[in-house]
């Protein structure tokens, strides 16, 4: 897929789910409800996680979180802003930038699970990173992999990995910290990372790529080299459920 397919496919697909809901009757209410979206403060958006080398904390994205008939979404991004409208001021938007198309994402996510479609569209909490890496490296001594590529450096699940298995088995990529080196493992460019692809059977995506606009790129050279793909975090969850893509969060609620 390329130029945003996926996320516009993703678009048609819950604009279906929406008119479909109740015999094939058109929700019109769903449409004039009221959407408040607006950047959660670090201290909403993950407490006191015991470090501070998550990219919220360092000010390179913020989590946009929508409000939905009292249902909360969220999706990570570099862009903030605050937004209010209906759900048809939602549906209208462009997705031209990471903005509109973190306002959508995060609304998406909400509508969905006011649905009841999907669970776990807000992010952990206080302790909850340190365990969502310790599930992580449990859930992964199950699969069949030789090397793991994370595309998006989430700290937490970085130092498990290398911890777990060692830095030799672990690769990872990421915009921000290109060049850099991060539990004894060099960080790659993250728009040109074809490494990852060649040498890792199983790898990791963020899901906030579906927001800044990679996602398909990622995903076609995943599929150029028959790599398996799990997208993780909070953002992909109503994209997830909509496509048929694998994804995991443990610990978000």
């Amino acid at each position: 897929m390329t130029g945003g397919e996926l996320l516009e496919e993703t678009k048609r697909r819950f604009i279906q789910l929406l008119k479909f809901q109740g015999d094939g009757v058109y929700r019109r209410e769903l449409q004039s409800e009221v959407v408040i979206s607006r950047p959660l403060s670090v201290a909403e958006a993950i407490g006191d996680p015991g470090r501070d080398d998550f990219p919220i904390i360092r000010g390179r994205e913020v989590l946009m979180q929508a409000t939905f008939k009292g249902v909360a979404g969220q999706a990570f991004t570099a862009a903030s802003g605050d937004f209010q409208g209906t759900l048809g001021d939602v549906l209208a938007l462009p997705l031209d930038e990471n903005f509109e198309r973190a306002v959508f994402i995060a609304t998406m996510n909400a509508a969905l699970r006011y649905l009841g479609k999907i669970e776990k569209t807000v992010h952990c909490r206080d302790d909850g990173p340190k365990r969502c890496s310790s599930l992580a490296v449990d859930w992964l001594r199950d699969q069949e992999w030789e090397m793991v590529g994370l595309v998006g450096l989430q700290p937490a699940i970085l130092e498990a990995l290398v911890k777990a298995f060692g830095r030799e088995r672990v690769m990872v990529s990421d915009l921000a910290e290109a060049g850099s080196e991060r539990c004894g493992v060099r960080v790659l460019d993250g728009l040109n990372s074809e490494e990852i692809f060649e040498q890792c059977q199983l790898i990791l995506i963020t899901g906030s790529t579906i927001v800044n606009g990679t996602i398909d790129d990622l995903l076609d050279r995943a599929a150029e080299h028959d790599r398996r793909v799990v997208l993780f975090g909070v953002t992909i969850a109503g994209a997830a459920y909509l496509m048929g893509l694998e994804s995991w969060c443990a610990c978000s609620t």
